[in-house]
Order: C-alpha cells, then structure tokens, then sequence
C-alpha cells in the first residue's frame, strides 16, 4: 500500500478525529489542521498545525506539497435553520482549502460534500454545490463523498426511519431517492474517506451513498 501525506482541516469532529486515528495506524503521515484550544484533541501520531481554516493565510504554509487534502470543516449538526453559518463557515473554509492547496500542488482534494437534490436543507446543498464546482475550477483531482446522514454516537434518532428506508428501496417511484438520500453508518463512512485517501483519483469520482455503504473487507489495501 501506498502511503501518503494527508493533510485534514475539521479534523477534530465527529468524523475528523477518528478518521486521523485510523490513517495514522495505517501508516499515512497525517498534519491536522486545528484552532489553538483544541491542540490536545488530536491523536498521537498526528502533527498538529494551529491555524484557521477560514483564513488560508495561516496554515497553507503547513501543507505538505503534492499529496492530499481532506476537508471536513462544517458546521456541526446541520439544519434547516443555520442557513447563514453554512456560508460564513462552510462556503468560506472550502474557499481558504482550495486556495491553499492550489498554492502547495496538491495532487488530490478529498471533500466531504452531501447528497442531492433533497427536499430540505437547500442552503446546505447549495454551499456544498458551490464547494465542489470551486475544487473543480481549481483543476484539482478530486473525490466528493456524498452521504446524506451519518448514524453514530450522538447521532442515533435516524434509526427509527430505517423501516421507512426500507420500504421505500423497494418502490420503484421512490427508491432512487431512497438510495441517494439513504442512511451511512460512521464506520462506513470512515471506511469510504480512508478508501478516498488510499485511490486517488484522475479528475472527479463522486462517491455516493451506496458506494460509501460499498462492502470493502476484500479490498486488499483496506
């Protein structure tokens, strides 16, 4: 296996601090980019720049050059209601990443995007929308991961739709959004962004949630 330098804004989230642990006992050298308070709250292996990742300015000189980039900066429990942070966050963090990685050569940009068309949560898709098309206009090679809801730890109420899922898989008018809007498990999810990591890509693969829910136990690099 290939390993890789990998540096990961939002690496401290509910998705980031697991995913640093997993790369880093896979042996990829993992720089996490982190807000001064939070130093301590990345896993050991792990080098640690404090910057904002709102403002490229202070970190790009922290990227390793021509390897990968993993964005995961966002605002945390998305809903409805916080249209206004998705772009003073979301939309600004991803504008400081691209920027940041076309100065350095990145050769690959891991972004963590959603899924979509969906019939809520429009100002969210349209950041991530924004997102992706700015990766793509940097000329990055670049892997979009689309999953819709992440079911872990204090993200369990999901669970009680799964029925609900369930039956609408199986109604020809429904099951292409049921699919496309489908659950993901936190492992899964971790298992997709390490696979993300380990295969980049030539141009735009777009991951989306059966590929995230993919069963990858015979993937020898896995």
């Amino acid at each position: 296996m290939t390993t890789h330098e990998v540096f990961v804004t939002g690496g401290t989230g509910y998705i980031g601090r697991p995913l640093v642990e997993r790369l880093v006992a896979r042996g990829h050298a993992v720089t996490a980019l982190v807000r001064e308070a939070s130093a301590t709250k990345i896993p050991t292996g792990a080098a640690v720049t404090v910057g904002n990742a709102l403002d490229a300015s202070t970190f790009t000189g922290a990227v390793p050059p021509a390897d990968t980039f993993v964005h995961l900066v966002g605002v945390p429990r998305p809903n409805s209601f916080k249209g206004r942070a998705f772009r003073s966050v979301d939309l600004m963090s991803i504008q400081a990443g691209v920027r940041a990685a076309r100065e350095v050569g990145i050769e690959h940009f891991v972004y963590l995007s959603v899924a979509r068309p969906a019939p809520i949560m429009r100002v969210y898709q349209q950041v991530r929308r924004e997102g992706e098309e700015l990766i793509q206009q940097a000329g990055l090679n670049a892997t979009f991961l689309r999953p819709w809801y992440v079911l872990g730890p204090g993200h369990r109420w999901p669970y009680v739709l799964m029925p609900a899922y369930a039956v609408l898989a199986r109604i020809p008018a429904t099951r292409d959004g049921a699919l496309r809007l489908g659950l993901v498990r936190h492992g899964q999810m971790l298992d997709a962004l390490v696979d993300a990591v380990e295969h980049p890509p030539v141009g735009t693969r777009i991951v989306d949630v059966p590929a995230i829910r993919a069963d990858r136990s015979s993937d020898p690099a896995a």
